[in-house]
């Protein structure tokens, strides 16, 4: 096992080598968010157009009172969408709530630390590590860097 995925199971808080990821799919692949940082999914609801330092960021929507920022997720990718996203995931980061329009939602995964291999090459902030599931592969994304400029 690798050591950044030792340290993604350590960090996710994991017992017994096994992690639960929130497994959705964005522009015909899989990614992945560790349940730990995922607040809830509601249906998409087309954002406020706003103006962000950020270039990420899509607009706003209100959420319980509450504004949540919309970040492109397939922008951030480089990822072209072939579809409308049906889904928001709200995201809790370090910093703040935000939401990722996506494809589809796909399932709960539980997986093991021999299932998650670092990213060749150089690796990226975005994601953390590939996890392999039967016979494909999610990006499990790590929602401190996600979003980093």
């Amino acid at each position: 096992m690798t050591a950044v995925a030792t340290s993604t199971l350590k960090a996710a808080g994991t017992t017994g080598g096994r992690q639960q990821l929130v497994v959705f799919s964005l522009a015909a692949e899989h990614y992945a968010l560790p349940i730990g940082t995922v607040s809830e999914i509601i249906r998409y609801t087309r954002p406020r157009s706003i103006v962000s330092a950020s270039r990420w960021v899509e607009g706003v929507i209100a959420l319980r009172g509450q504004i949540i920022p919309i970040y492109d997720l397939a922008a951030r990718l480089g990822l072209s969408m072939d579809g409308e996203a049906t889904k928001i995931v709200i995201v809790d980061t370090e910093t703040e709530q935000l939401g990722i329009p996506v494809d589809d939602v796909d399932e709960v995964l539980t997986i093991t630390a021999d299932q998650l291999e670092d990213l060749p090459g150089q690796g990226s902030e975005a994601v953390q590590s590939i996890a392999k599931v039967g016979d494909r592969l999610v990006m499990l994304l790590d929602p401190a860097g996600l979003f980093a400029e």
